[in-house]
């Protein structure tokens, strides 16, 4: 009986839908925000983080041993690590959330936390196309759609960073705490744009 070979278009899809679970599970948080519930909430976030690191492992574990893989090698290994930012920054935003004991939202961190899960949901669209190097046209629409919402974070980040030392002047605390969260979301738009682009370069060179 022949030996299945390892996916790794399916293992990177998977790490995309880690990071898809982790985004809807900040947005919940943050539409429902129970900051007694924030422990509880810690820890399931972590569950999947853990999870996903189980996964890029796995990876890691087949490229070392194969000497075939349907891409580059070093491609294979730079999408893993991209893919993983997305899951670790996601993660970090909501162990800040912990850290700083916040009792209260600031209005945009709904808002930022709804472009992290529509980003992470492009790019898992993105990547079910990834493996039809010749069918780009669906994919290259994913691709742009989370370039899209990039840009937009920037903006929302630009604008509820100015509201902080406009509206929150008298409150130190709060200033601290959401310019570091603020920052720590817009990096896992970021963190979403550099796998797409990445994506882009791949189809390039296979084509």
């Amino acid at each position: 009986m022949a030996k299945v070979r390892f996916d790794y278009f399916d293992a990177m899809v998977n790490q995309a839908d880690y990071s898809c679970r982790e985004a809807k599970m900040l947005v919940d948080v943050f539409r429902d925000f129970d900051p007694e519930a924030v422990p509880e909430q810690v820890e399931a976030m972590h569950e999947l983080e853990n999870a996903a690191d189980s996964q890029n492992h796995e990876l890691f574990m087949h490229i070392a041993k194969e000497f075939i893989t349907p891409i580059d090698r070093e491609d294979i290994i730079e999408m893993a690590h991209r893919l993983d930012d997305i899951v670790d920054y996601i993660e970090d935003v909501l162990q800040q959330v912990y850290m700083y004991n916040v009792s209260e939202l600031h209005e945009k961190a709904l808002p930022m936390a709804v472009l992290i899960e529509r980003s992470t949901d492009s790019l898992y669209a993105a990547l079910q196309e990834f493996r039809n190097f010749k069918k780009v046209e669906e994919m290259a629409k994913r691709i742009i759609a989370v370039n899209s919402f990039e840009e937009e974070a920037d903006r929302l980040y630009s604008e509820a960073t100015r509201d902080l030392f406009i509206n929150h002047v008298d409150d130190p605390v709060f200033i601290i705490t959401w310019s570091n969260i603020f920052t720590r979301m817009e990096r896992c738009a970021d963190a979403c744009e550099n796998v797409a682009d990445m994506m882009a370069t791949i189809v390039l060179k296979n084509n």
